[in-house]
């Protein structure tokens, strides 16, 4: 499952833009690679994040994994459901499951990202 509108990093997360909103999460791929997830570590709200830099942690029964920025700017939101149930990244990663919302401080961030084609391609090699 890999949505057409949405743009993706190498390390599995995916972006969606609203304006200069980003909102974050993590892909099925990533879901399903992690098993599942007990316990989300996200950045506080205001703090400046730069692109592709950890922001975050997740961890699963399998194992503990960084979460990176896709894009750099400012974290306005985060999702606070997630303290109280992480299994949303498993359930439902592109929908219930969105980790953060960033204020893009660079469109040309966007550049640097995969769309959905190199990503089904990036996961079918794996």
């Amino acid at each position: 499952m890999v949505p057409q509108d949405l743009r993706y990093t190498k390390e599995h997360e995916w972006v969606r833009m609203e304006g200069d909103l980003a909102t974050v999460g993590i892909t099925d791929f990533a879901a399903g690679q992690l098993g599942d997830v007990v316990f989300v570590d996200l950045p506080e709200v205001g703090r400046s994040v730069a692109q592709f830099v950890a922001v975050g942690v997740i961890e699963s029964v399998k194992a503990v994994s960084d979460l990176f920025a896709p894009v750099g700017g400012d974290v306005v939101e985060i999702n606070a459901e997630l303290a109280t149930k992480p299994e949303l990244l498993n359930s439902d990663p592109y929908g219930q499951g969105w980790m953060l919302r960033i204020r893009l401080t660079n469109r040309t961030a966007l550049d640097g990202l995969l769309d959905a084609a190199a990503y089904k391609a990036l996961t079918s090699e794996s």
